[in-house]
C-alpha cells in the first residue's frame, strides 16, 4: 500500500506577462516529506507555492488538496502596532483551540520581545513571529516561502528542528529556498 499523498499538483504551469515561469510541474508530498524548490529570483518558485496553497489559479495544470494546510509567504504578514503575543493570540482565536502562546513563544525565541510591536522588531523577529502560527494549530502540510530569510543562525536551528519535528510527526513541508539551509530534503524540484 502506498503512503496517502497529502497535495498532488499535475501539469502545473504559470506565465507573467508574455514569459514562461514554468511549465508541466508536477509534484506530490506523502507524510515526512520535504520537498525543496529551487530556482533563481523570477523562476517562479513562489507562484508555484501560491498556486498550491489556493491563493492563485493555475494557468495550467490542477491542484488536490487532502489536508489542511498553513501558508507562511515571504511576506511575514505582521501589522505594525501587532505584538508577537498579540499575533498568535488573534490566530489562535480565529482558529480555535486552547493554545499556550508563552510556551510558543519561548520556543522561538520571542520571549522577551513578546509585547514589542512589530513596527519595532528585527526583521529576523518579525519573522520568527509569522514562523510561531505554524505551532498554533496542528496542520499536515506546511507550504513556506523563503522560511530561513532574515533568521540568525538560532533561528535557523529553531525552525529546523520545527520542520524535523513535523516530519517526524507524519507532516509534510514543501518551501522554496535560495542557498543553503540546515535542512535535508527528500527531493529537490527545480524551476
Amino acid at each position: 500500500m502506498s503512503d496517502p499523498v497529502l497535495i498532488a499538483g499535475h501539469g502545473l504551469g504559470a506565465v507573467r506577462g508574455e514569459r514562461v515561469l514554468f511549465q508541466d510541474v508536477s509534484l506530490e508530498a506523502a507524510p515526512g516529506e520535504l520537498i525543496l524548490l529551487r530556482g533563481a529570483n523570477g523562476s517562479g518558485k513562489t507562484t508555484l507555492l501560491r498556486q498550491l496553497a489556493g491563493l492563485s489559479e493555475p494557468q495550467a495544470g490542477t491542484v488536490e488538496r487532502t489536508v489542511l494546510h498553513h501558508w507562511i509567504g515571504h511576506t511575514n504578514g505582521l501589522k505594525a502596532h501587532e505584538t508577537p503575543r498579540s499575533h498568535l493570540r488573534h490566530w489562535a482565536r480565529v482558529w480555535g483551540g486552547d493554545t499556550d502562546i508563552a510556551a510558543i513563544l519561548t520556543e522561538m525565541g520571542l520571549k522577551r520581545p513578546a509585547n514589542v510591536p512589530s513596527r519595532m522588531l528585527s526583521a529576523g523577529q518579525k519573522r520568527r513571529t509569522a514562523l510561531s502560527r505554524l505551532r498554533l494549530q496542528d496542520r499536515e502540510l506546511w507550504l513556506l516561502d523563503e522560511p530561513f530569510n532574515a533568521l540568525d543562525t538560532d533561528g535557523q536551528a529553531r525552525l529546523a528542528n520545527m520542520i524535523e519535528s513535523h516530519r517526524a510527526a507524519g507532516g509534510s513541508v514543501i518551501a522554496a529556498l535560495h542557498g543553503d539551509a540546515p535542512i535535508e530534503a527528500t527531493r529537490e524540484v527545480e524551476l
